[in-house]
């Protein structure tokens, strides 16, 4: 049988989900679902669920004794809201740790969708508000990603083909050839492919964002 704490937290755990899926979420959602982001939809996904645990850090405040407990307690319901919502253990534990992970930045301070979650209030447009933060970002939108998951492919399928076509030249022409002989020149076909195309995407991405950099600063 459980004991009262237990059963106290998981009453808490069962009203910080509702409240967040069916009165902050169910609110916030329609006023992004009007605008035409061209997120990617890890980027999008990752920042709702940084601006739900800070929802959820609001909600444990009232019973939590300190700020940093209230958001580890936050980390878990996000955990266990995922879990509600047909994820498997694993892979909601994984996902967890991940947006935890990213809910610093670099310089210490926390995300913004974390922050903005965190400071919400009935009514208004917190969650549109964090997503215009990022409308001029190419680095998370749908396209940057799109062009990412293509060149992952050309990558894969194209030094596939090279390697193989090195190893039929090898064995064909040099029959007399060691089996590592030809699997080097496999590998060796395959990377003087690889190589040069990783290069030309890698300028292509790093121009894109140049561009996104200055038409930001120009803006301004």
């Amino acid at each position: 049988m459980k004991n009262t704490e237990e059963k106290f937290g998981e009453e808490v755990l069962d009203a910080c989900i509702k409240h967040t899926k069916e009165e902050v979420l169910a609110e916030q959602l329609p006023f992004i679902q009007g605008k035409k982001y061209d997120f990617a939809p890890q980027f999008k996904d990752l920042t709702v669920q940084l601006y739900l645990v800070g929802v959820m850090q609001q909600f444990y405040d009232q019973y939590e004794a300190t700020t940093t407990d209230a958001q580890e307690k936050a980390f878990e319901a996000l955990y266990h809201m995922m879990i509600r919502d047909g994820v498997k253990a694993k892979r909601a534990k994984k996902q967890a740790a991940f947006v935890k992970k990213m809910s610093v930045l670099d310089d210490g301070d926390e995300a913004l969708a974390l922050a903005l979650g965190y400071e919400s209030k009935p009514g208004d447009h917190s969650l549109a508000e964090v997503f215009d933060h990022y409308t001029d970002e190419t680095r998370v939108s749908k396209g940057m990603w799109r062009d990412y998951d293509r060149g992952k492919t050309i990558l894969l399928l194209g030094g596939l083909l090279f390697a193989m076509a090195g190893i039929w030249f090898v064995t064909i022409y040099l029959p007399e050839s060691e089996g590592i002989t030809i699997l080097a020149v496999g590998l060796l076909t395959a990377f003087l492919f690889i190589t040069p195309v990783f290069l030309i995407g890698l300028l292509i991405y790093r121009y894109k964002i140049r561009k996104s950099n200055r038409s930001r600063t120009s803006s301004h």
